[in-house]
């Protein structure tokens, strides 16, 4: 395999406590699709071929959440304000509303899943910007 070669998915790992509450949060109030059940870990889809799991605590995994951000990127400002009215009416708490941060260039609010792990619900104002698009 080539240094070239692009991976073909992504799954980011965070850890919980509380499974059951955890994934009904993912789905119920985040609306993202359970896609995979692992029985100790839930795969849900993000978008495309980007993936967030969720698993039981357990020896070695614990729940950490310092430091992590898992960010879901929207095509547009419009997106942002849209995830922040559906987000709020399926009972989460955001951080405040969506704001311009300057020094990253991009449009964003914050919130924190039941375990802690801070989410970002973010569009780039980056013309430059070539993720995914």
């Amino acid at each position: 395999m080539s240094a070239n070669t692009p991976f073909g998915q992504q799954v980011t790992w965070v850890y919980t406590d509380d499974l059951a509450g955890t994934a009904g949060f993912y789905t119920d109030v985040v609306g993202l699709p359970l896609v995979h059940d692992q029985g100790l870990c839930r795969i849900f889809q993000v978008a495309g071929d980007a993936f967030l799991g969720v698993c039981q605590a357990r020896p070695g995994r614990q729940v950490e959440p310092r430091g992590v951000v898992v960010t879901f990127v929207c095509p547009d400002t419009a997106g942002v304000d849209t995830w922040h009215r559906r987000l709020i009416a399926n009972g989460a708490e955001p951080e405040g509303p969506p704001e311009r941060h300057d020094d990253f260039n991009v449009y964003c609010f914050f919130l924190r899943d039941p375990n802690g792990y801070l989410l970002e619900v973010q569009s780039f104002l980056d013309p430059a910007w070539q993720g995914g698009g």
